[in-house]
């Protein structure tokens, strides 16, 4: 039989556990956070009758409204899917952050500007559900890599005056910063890989495939690609990108941060050397959670 302190203490700890699943944390303290609240597989939209879902990650317990992490996976925006937990975004959760991966249509569901709206949508879904959630959503950070990188960019710079949102997502918060790893910033000087060695004349055929066939192709690349939208007043942007990146070359983050430096919008380039897509060392992916911290932490995004 339990008494009435330890029934109390019963009860908690079930209402605590309720709509989350806590998982605990192997390893040191120091080494990532004690545990994390996972809310997994929520319906943020169904455009035409196509379930989106997405995964919410926040540090348990967290103390009072938390910046939001969100993460939008590459591949070409063909295929690829949201990441299967958060072990990969354990730096991000131990300074704080609340993670969210995002589920998007790909190309062989709906073409572009498709998977910018739904990036969209879920700044969106943040926003309303902040309350719920926890979220501060002043502290919002939009992240991706490859083709995610670039949707982070294109639903990060995108002002809410814009023709491409849907219309239940108009008027999402503002985001505090955008994290792009080595994502296409131009569409039209994106090249395709020669297998005989160097590269061939643009667009890539996954660029095709995105944008569709259409008579307006030439425009809708042109309204697809980050460097249209470069202005002083865009978030603080961090890029990271290899220098021997074989798939998107370096020089697409080289043009952004050329661009953004002219019109006086703040940034950060970090090169990896040696890096190729995305496959960085361990040593690399830490110096890199650092550098984005920090960048973080002096936007004024994160506290020192």
């Amino acid at each position: 039989m339990l008494d009435d302190s330890n029934r109390a203490g019963l009860i908690a700890r079930l209402a605590l556990l309720m709509g989350a699943v806590l998982t605990t944390t192997p390893g040191a303290a120091s080494d990532a956070p004690p545990s994390v609240a996972e809310h997994r597989d929520l319906t943020y939209m169904s455009p035409g009758g196509h379930d989106l879902h997405l995964d919410v990650y926040t540090p348990a317990p967290s103390h009072g409204p938390t910046p939001v992490w969100i993460h939008v996976h590459g591949g070409a925006w063909w295929k690829g899917a949201r990441p299967e937990g958060w072990k990969g975004f354990s730096a991000y959760l131990d300074a704080g952050f609340s993670v969210v991966t995002v589920q998007y249509r790909l190309a062989g569901i709906a073409t572009a500007p498709a998977a910018v709206q739904d990036v969209r949508c879920v700044i969106s879904w943040v926003g309303k559900h902040a309350d719920r959630f926890g979220f501060d959503t002043k502290r919002i950070v939009v992240t991706g890599s490859s083709a995610g990188g670039h949707l982070a960019l294109m639903a990060g710079m995108l002002t809410n005056d814009n023709d491409i949102d849907l219309p239940e997502c108009r008027e999402p918060p503002p985001v505090a910063a955008i994290v792009d790893f080595y994502g296409p910033t131009d569409l039209d000087t994106w090249p395709a890989p020669n297998p005989s060695g160097g590269f061939i004349q643009a667009p890539h055929s996954s660029i095709a495939r995105w944008i569709g066939e259409r008579a307006d192709a030439p425009a809708m690349r042109k309204r697809m690609s980050p460097v249209s939208y470069v202005r002083a007043s865009l978030p603080p942007i961090f890029i990271v990108h290899g220098d021997a990146d074989p798939v998107v070359p370096l020089q697409e983050s080289l043009n952004l941060k050329q661009k953004l430096d002219a019109a006086g919008a703040r940034s950060a380039l970090h090169v990896v050397p040696g890096g190729a897509h995305g496959k960085f060392n361990d040593q690399q992916e830490r110096a890199i959670e650092q550098d984005v911290l920090n960048f973080l932490r002096h936007q004024g995004v994160l506290g020192e």
